[in-house]
């Protein structure tokens, strides 16, 4: 095995050791020897890897999101029109289900931890606001293109994101309380509805 291996190998541990110990027992709680000793290495292997805790949890943070931005950008890159990329990004709520089940815990230290850290604030929020500039430049090039009427295209933005971040909340925390991907696909539909001009709505009947 090469040294890189042995590296990647060496932070995967730490990573899934800190994932365990956080969702278990809190940020907080969780200091660098009790991930260390989960991971069976030196706080020195630590170091050498993140400069600190609050870097491998933000580490975490755009690991759990960076495989969800590659899909969001491969399915607006070949979808055939705008109404057609938004919902194909809302049919990816199926795949984020899948990556996020069994994480509530985690996901709600990440909440929890931007309340009262900046740093983890900002880099929370950033997806956020990223994921709504995407969404207004695809409603904005939606109306430039006459498929869609006029609107605010940021106050769109927050309700798409509002209500993408609201259906996997509630999914996590109910998994079997419906089938989440069909009503992300089904509510976009709707926004979509009220935003194609009349000639689009004809074509999407």
């Amino acid at each position: 095995m090469t040294y890189q291996h042995r590296a990647e190998e060496t932070r995967a541990r730490i990573l899934a050791a800190a994932q365990a110990a956080f969702a278990e027992q809190g940020y907080d709680a969780t200091g660098v020897a009790e991930i260390c000793a989960r991971a069976g290495i030196s706080k020195g292997a630590f170091y050498h890897h993140f400069a600190s805790k609050q870097a491998l949890f933000l580490e975490m943070l755009d690991r759990w999101l960076a495989n969800l931005d590659k899909q969001i950008v491969a399915e607006v890159g070949s979808a055939s029109d705008v109404a057609a990329g938004l919902e194909r990004m809302a049919g990816l709520i199926g795949d984020v289900f899948s990556q996020a089940r069994g994480q509530v815990p985690l996901f709600l230290e990440f909440l929890r931890q931007a309340e009262h850290d900046p740093v983890v604030w900002q880099a929370t929020v950033s997806y956020y606001r990223r994921y709504r500039a995407l969404f207004a430049g695809m409603i904005d090039a939606g109306i430039a293109a006459g498929a869609l009427k006029p609107a605010d295209s940021e106050l769109v933005a927050r309700v798409a994101v509002s209500f993408a971040v609201g259906l996997l909340l509630q999914g996590l925390l109910d998994p079997d309380g419906a089938d989440w991907p069909a009503t992300a696909v089904h509510g976009m539909q709707m926004l979509l509805c009220a935003l194609l001009n009349n000639a689009e709505k004809g074509k999407q009947g």
